[in-house]
């Protein structure tokens, strides 16, 4: 009996260890391995599993969940980090907790299992041409329904030109696209198994053919993909639709295209200010240091900035060429208007409550004729809360912009609203910010991202929207250590700039620091884990909005859609069956 009841919940072993070969593929393509091709056949073996336990919806859906959780478990095992080093967690408390969360948001892909097994039993094999679309569907899903799509598949793919589709519909098309590779694989690999059974004649049930036809069958619309003879041309079917898709992504690269309007400069900051602050004194001598680091940027860090650009525009030129172009750029950063950049830090800089810190940073500003952008706890007039904000005070030392952040992280800054007054925020329990702040840089705009705020690609396309020139993100990912979660964090800025065709200029406490721009190229990185500065140039853009900016998640909605039509035809089609 209760082998019976463990035989129809659990997939066999061999569908169980299919699932996880396809999770260790998707592990692998992601930081800090970044093999991102892997990416392209690591939900072959998933899909493959799935076909093979099509005849249960709840085998096939446990089957996605430990494909989900095996996943996000190797993905994000760096949640572990903070509580482990500086909550007291033992830590096989803190891998089980993290176990529990991998065990929720790994429904998500067991959703996308146990959906396609439905597809299968209706259409046949030829179900396997919606599993890119089921796939964007539950990835969206787990976005509307967690606040959060962190590694999303199509993530993995940052440094590669499948970021081409991402300013047409975003990084969930790019998902669409790897999920497409993976069924171009997927008909490779089930006409190879099909072969190879019917060459050698093996009947064992792991290598058996799924293409086999089954007589009588008359819901199966798709009987084979191909039959592994030499007439056979869906290898070159396929192969023609994979060349198709990487000369479009390649002819849709956008270009970025900057005004003829004057240059402004940002320094930014990587303090790497320590977590607990035990290596310093007193909160002063942490202020001390990032003036310090500051002005090393306006002499040394210039110095670089116009050697490289020297160095690129000149095409080694004669070294009287070289000088005069430097005297040029020197000239024309002591005229044109700076930024100074603070990351977000473990510092809980107060600028309305702390007069002190006021003076402090309106001197600074004074004295060397910049802004000052920084991270500050500012009150939400009204209301005994206070807001995430970054806090811009100008040349003259006075307060001139002001964005409160809009993205919470739920239950470590704000609990969500439904859950709120009833369940305490880990952190602090900051208010919402309301509106879409513009901060001016010289003759261009700037979006600011605070912390996570770059994993929402609605927010940096508003921002584009109002009319900003450039994106600057200020983040602290020190609590995470010195784990995967600072690549990861990167490639969500990455796809934030292609997405938008901006540059992004992400300024960080410990790392990674480095400017991104329109193409996704990581430019100018530092190194994690140690001070440094970076000096940038900064111009006005031509105001144009790719397709992303203008319509959004246009093409998660229509996967949404697609898949809830082809559930309704699976549903419809089982009426007619019973009556």
């Amino acid at each position: 009996m209760l082998a019976r009841l463990f035989s129809r919940v659990f997939p066999t072993w061999q569908n169980a260890l299919l699932a996880v070969l396809g999770a260790v593929l998707l592990i692998l393509a992601f930081p800090d391995f970044d093999w991102w091709f892997l990416a392209w056949f690591a939900l072959v073996p998933l899909m493959w599993a799935v076909e093979r336990e099509k005849e249960s919806t709840l085998r096939s859906f446990v089957t996605g969940w430990l494909f989900g959780t095996v996943f996000f478990f190797g993905t994000c095992w760096w949640l572990t980090f903070a509580p482990i080093n500086y909550a007291g967690f033992p830590w096989w408390l803190a891998y089980f907790l993290l176990l529990c969360v991998c065990l929720v948001v790994g429904l998500f892909p067991a959703m996308f299992a146990g959906i396609l097994s439905i597809l299968h039993r209706r259409f046949g094999l030829s179900a396997i041409f919606a599993a890119p679309i089921v796939w964007v569907f539950t990835e969206f899903l787990r976005y509307w329904l967690t606040g959060n799509n962190w590694n999303a598949i199509g993530y993995s793919q940052s440094s590669n030109s499948a970021l081409g589709w991402a300013p047409i519909g975003g990084v969930l098309l790019v998902s669409f696209v790897v999920g497409f590779y993976n069924l171009v694989a997927l008909a490779f690999v089930l006409n190879a198994v099909d072969f190879v059974s019917k060459r050698l004649g093996l009947s064992n049930k792991f290598v058996e053919s799924p293409l086999e036809e089954k007589q009588g069958d008359e819901s199966t619309m798709f009987r084979e993909i191909g039959d592994g003879t030499d007439d056979d041309l869906s290898p070159f079917l396929v192969g023609g639709l994979l060349a198709v898709s990487i000369i479009y992504m390649w002819m849709t690269t956008p270009n970025y295209s900057p005004s003829d309007g004057a240059e402004s400069f940002v320094v930014a900051v990587q303090p790497n200010v320590p977590m607990d602050g035990s290596t310093f004194k007193s909160l002063d001598s942490l202020r001390d240091r990032h003036v310090e680091l500051s002005n090393d940027a306006f002499t040394a860090n210039l110095e670089r900035m116009v050697q490289q650009k020297v160095d690129a525009d000149t095409g080694g030129e004669s070294r009287g060429t070289h000088d005069e172009y430097s005297a040029i750029l020197r000239s024309r950063y002591a005229k044109a208007p700076k930024l100074v950049v603070f990351p977000e830090s473990p510092m809980n800089f107060a600028y309305n409550d702390d007069r002190e810190f006021q003076h402090f940073i309106g001197d600074f500003a004074r004295r060397n004729s910049v802004s000052v952008l920084f991270n500050s706890a500012e009150p939400d007039a009204g209301t005994t809360k206070y807001f995430n904000s970054a806090v811009m005070v100008g040349p003259d030392g006075k307060e001139a912009a002001q964005y409160d952040k809009i993205y919470l992280l739920p239950f470590g800054e704000a609990v969500p609203r439904p859950l709120e007054g009833i369940l305490p925020g880990f952190v602090g329990n900051f208010a919402y910010g309301r509106e879409y702040d513009i901060l001016p840089v010289g003759d261009a705009k700037a979006g600011v991202m605070i912390c996570f705020e770059s994993h929402f690609g609605a927010l940096s396309r508003e921002y584009v929207r109002n009319g900003a020139d450039v994106l600057i993100e200020m983040t602290n990912d020190g609590y995470l250590g010195p784990t995967p979660v600072l690549r990861q964090h990167l490639a969500n800025a990455v796809f934030r700039a292609v997405e938008t065709n901006r540059p992004v200029l992400r300024v960080t406490n410990v790392g990674i620091t480095a400017y991104i721009n329109e193409r996704g190229q990581v430019l100018d990185e530092a190194p994690s884990y140690q001070e440094a500065t970076r000096v940038w140039s900064v111009s006005k853009s031509d105001g144009s909005q790719t397709f992303y900016v203008k319509y959004g998640d246009w093409f998660a909605w229509l996967c949404t859609i697609v898949t809830i039509g082809l559930l309704g035809a699976c549903i419809l089609r089982r009426k007619q069956d019973e009556a």
